[in-house]
């Protein structure tokens, strides 16, 4: 835990929180069954299978999002030649006004 989190435990359902400090969001929460006699949480095999499901969605999000970004730089040039052109344009309009 850091000094950006706190440990909290709710009175009405003694769940245990980790919120964070300067949001106020909770970023993991168990409820008092689903931890052990130590304290610490529980971890089944459904947990580890939920993980590795986000980490595989957002591992294609990236993907597609670095191929996005790649296609725009790629297109980058033909596009400032057009704004360039397009300014140019609207210069000369006003130059013969």
């Amino acid at each position: 835990m850091s000094a950006r989190e706190t440990k909290v435990t709710c009175p009405c359902c003694n769940s245990h929180l980790d919120v964070d400090v300067r949001t106020g969001t909770v970023m993991k929460w168990r409820r008092e069954t689903e931890l052990d006699e130590t304290g610490k949480p529980v971890v089944r095999e459904s947990d580890w299978d939920d993980a590795a499901s986000r980490v595989e969605s957002r591992l294609s999000t990236a993907t597609d999002k670095f191929d996005a970004g790649l296609s725009r730089e790629q297109n980058r040039e033909q596009a400032l030649d057009d704004l360039f052109r397009k300014a140019n344009k609207k210069l000369e309009e006003r130059e013969g006004d």
